[in-house]
């Protein structure tokens, strides 16, 4: 059995970012950049005014200063004219400051009688006033590349006037889990049967990382029948197998992978729960075979498979983030394996689930986070520090 940070540093070393793709601006959310955003014109373009008001010189704008109205600029309409000694124009929130001007007095801080404004409170040079390129330049980097676009960076693209963007391909991820005994939520179930949940799971898990699963047919456990779902993988990315990975007799992916040049880089970390867990590839297709127990499977997907899908989409993989809590049930000694133990989370206080068979899919829907015990941890007392996963993060 390999550790988990060296099993996670393997399968990122296997694979690269996607190629680049140019989608519309409205599509971008969520997206992860491929090129640097780069602004296209100045914001603001020219000084403008923050406030309603007038535009006027400082000079002239002292208590009890009489000035002659010799215009308006509404937004969108600059004032053609110079201002001179004695005179203002009306501005509103983002007219141009017109030439002559080098301040602006709050129309509240004004009475306006006719064409007349009387200047009720001084103003300096500056006030009010928004200056060219206050926000960026022509030819600044708006938006680096290797960023997830938030609906920040969208407003940020667009005021940059970017119509377009060039982002990573999202990875196509198909998904086959194995085994005789599930069928498909609604389909009829055999006599000892049971119900499949990791494909479905996996591929909601996949769709929030930012891939784009495909569930494909069940494959009976038959090595034929394992290698054809391979083949059904053909133009995905990644290729996730779920079950038939253990040690049993009809435990078959491996081997029903074989007929497909399966090369195979690990199988069995020391990890609870989750040590079933192998990849490798079928030539030019990676291959992420997790566990079948449901638990097992999603907690795999989020120490293996996000940061996958991470990578491919151009981010760096990062290992899920890690946060601290207090214990609040007191917990034995760890063995040899790295544990990720469901855990509801409250106050910043981590309480264990008693049981922790990783078929209970139902305390992992219940759970709010996961604490991570390292190999050979000693035993811990309620109260004790511990590092946890939150599960609202996945």
């Amino acid at each position: 059995m390999i550790p988990v940070e060296e099993a996670r540093a393997r399968v990122l070393a296997a694979l690269s970012p996607l190629g680049a793709e140019t989608i519309a601006l409205p599509e971008g959310f969520g997206r992860v950049l491929a090129a640097p955003i780069i602004a296209r014109l100045t914001q603001p373009p020219a000084d403008l005014s923050a406030m309603d008001g007038y535009a006027l010189r400082a000079a002239d704008a002292v208590l009890g200063a009489r000035l002659k109205i010799i215009g308006a600029a509404p937004a969108g309409h600059p004032f053609g004219g110079t201002i001179g000694p004695g005179q203002a124009v009306r501005l509103f929130t983002g007219s141009v400051l017109p030439a002559g001007a080098d301040t602006v007095l709050l129309q509240e801080d004004a009475t306006l009688n006719a064409d007349v404004l009387t200047v009720n409170e001084a103003v300096p040079p500056g006030k009010h006033i928004r200056r060219a390129g206050q926000d960026f330049a022509a030819g600044d980097v708006l938006i680096a590349p290797g960023r997830r676009l938030t609906t920040r960076d969208i407003g940020l693209a667009a005021a940059g006037n970017h119509a377009w963007l060039a982002v990573h391909r999202r990875p196509r991820v198909a998904i086959l889990a194995t085994g005789d005994e599930i069928s498909l939520p609604g389909a009829p179930i055999a006599p000892g049967g049971i119900v499949s949940s990791n494909a479905h799971a996996l591929a909601a898990f996949v769709t929030a990382a930012g891939g784009i699963p495909t569930i494909l047919p069940i494959a009976a456990d038959d090595l034929g029948a394992i290698a054809a779902g391979a083949d059904a993988a053909q133009g995905a990315d990644l290729l996730v197998t779920t079950g038939g990975a253990s040690v049993g007799d009809h435990d078959l992916v491996a081997a029903g992978l074989q007929a497909r040049g399966l090369a195979l880089d690990f199988w069995k970390i020391a990890m609870r729960p989750g040590k079933p867990l192998m990849f490798g590839a079928l030539g030019a297709l990676p291959l992420l075979g997790l566990p079948g127990n449901p638990v097992s499977a999603l907690v795999c997907a989020i120490l293996f498979l996000r940061p996958a899908i991470e990578l491919l989409s151009g981010l760096p993989g990062d290992p899920p983030a890690l946060h601290h809590a207090i214990l609040g049930a007191a917990m034995k000694p760890n063995d040899q394996r790295e544990d990720y133990v469901r855990a509801r989370l409250q106050n910043g206080v981590a309480t264990p689930f008693p049981m922790q068979d990783s078929g209970m899919l139902r305390t992992l829907a219940q759970a709010q986070c996961l604490i991570r015990r390292p190999a050979f941890q000693e035993a811990l007392e309620a109260g004790a520090a511990v590092e946890i996963v939150l599960l609202n993060e996945y």
